[in-house]
């Protein structure tokens, strides 16, 4: 089948960090506080300026800007490689340990992830970044209340500049645990605070859905159907919405635009089958 959803790459470009439920996960604005430079969440003194840099501090600070640039392109080995380069300049390099906790998630060590993120956490127990992505990584490995813990205090946070990245992976978590009346709490929250998030506003959208609620369903996934933003998940959901709304027009114009834009993929081999309730 074609890729035909918001992918692993997608996902990395949103939260920084590991997969899940589109169909898939992650983004790097914001879960590593860019390399050198103080993020929201982190403000413990004045932006360090070109003359007051340490010297081992900048040579870190270069290596990890150079590693964060081969993580976005997948080249996990290289990035890697960087981030030991950094940790040899500056052992205290709290962001760091942070994105060796995200390569290491990427490539399924789970153990060597786990291991950086408390290392990063032990130098600031309060860096609600970390505590970000360490709240997924529990909740990828099934220990929801420590995932909820971790994003609880990342959210708890008053300078936390990413309150709606954090809310959106929270939620996607609380999918997972099968708790969906606090996770349609958690992503409304988020949508609050980011009204074009997409992925956001399509699990919101599967949510109310699924418990039957099928005018806001439709108010929510209209909302991504009608950018450019829309792919086949979307558009399939808008068509199962569509349908319980008995809006036949509007279910035929997004069965169209599916077919035509996605020929290949698992949701149009659903619709041509009449699976809607799959």
């Amino acid at each position: 089948m074609e890729k035909t959803g918001w992918t692993q790459r997608t996902w990395v470009r949103w939260a920084l960090l590991g997969g899940l439920v589109l169909t898939v996960l992650t983004a790097v604005s914001g879960c590593v506080s860019g390399p050198g430079r103080t993020g929201a969440s982190d403000r413990q003194s004045d932006v360090v300026t070109d003359s007051d840099e340490p010297e081992f501090r900048k040579r870190a600070r270069l290596r990890l800007e150079l590693a964060v640039n081969y993580f976005e392109q997948g080249q996990t080995n290289v990035a890697l490689d960087e981030i030991k380069q950094a940790l040899v300049s500056d052992p205290s390099y709290v962001e760091a340990f942070n994105l060796r906790g995200l390569v290491y998630m990427r490539m399924n060590d789970i153990a060597q992830a786990e291991d950086s993120f408390r290392r990063a956490l032990a130098l600031n127990p309060r860096n609600a970044n970390v505590q970000h992505n360490y709240g997924w990584l529990h909740c990828q490995q099934g220990r929801y209340p420590q995932a909820e813990e971790m994003f609880e205090q990342a959210l708890s946070n008053p300078t936390y500049g990413d309150r709606a990245k954090t809310l959106m992976i929270q939620g996607m978590c609380q999918i997972r645990a099968g708790n969906r009346a606090d996770a349609e709490r958690t992503l409304s929250r988020a949508l609050e605070l980011d009204a074009g998030n997409p992925i956001t506003g399509f699990n919101l959208a599967n949510l109310l859905y699924l418990r039957g609620d099928y005018k806001r369903a439709q108010f929510y996934i209209r909302r991504i159907n009608n950018t450019e933003q829309a792919n086949a998940e979307s558009l399939w959901l808008g068509v199962k919405v569509e349908r319980r709304m008995n809006d036949k027009v509007a279910m035929s114009q997004l069965a169209d635009q599916l077919k035509r834009r996605f020929p290949q993929s698992r949701e149009v081999l659903a619709y041509d089958r009449g699976n809607f309730d799959e």
